[in-house]
């Protein structure tokens, strides 16, 4: 069993940044490959980023593309979504998941593991 615990959500101003962490202090995150999703009221759960167990391959939604990017430190067992230039339709709740394999999932069914979500919330 793998537990994930999502942080570093809040309220923000259009046009700020938040960087999020995910980490497990049960279990090594190496082995892993990470994804980031995201729901916001009344959507369905969307796809915002993945990454490899080592790293060497992430996958990031064109909705964000340029503007948010995934990245981990295996050795602190945590992955990060560094959100930049944020807009108002970037509020959900986001959620990290995590599924033993060499690909990049993108789809959530394809995760095994998720955290409980951390809420983003971007004023316009």
């Amino acid at each position: 069993q793998v537990q994930l615990v999502e942080s570093g959500g809040g309220l923000v101003q259009a046009g700020g940044s938040l960087r999020l962490s995910c980490a497990t202090s049960r279990r090594t995150l190496s082995s892993y490959a990470m994804g980031w999703f995201r729901q916001a009221p009344g959507k369905e759960r969307e796809f915002v980023a993945g990454i490899s167990w080592s790293g060497t391959n992430t996958q990031t939604a064109e909705s964000v593309k340029g503007r948010f990017a995934i990245f981990r430190e295996n050795a602190k067992n945590t992955v990060y979504l560094q959100m930049s230039s944020l807009i108002p339709e970037d509020t959900a709740v986001y959620y990290c998941a995590a599924r033993m394999t060499s690909r990049v999932p993108v789809i959530p069914n394809d995760y095994d593991y998720w955290g409980q979500g951390t809420q983003v919330t971007v004023s316009s």
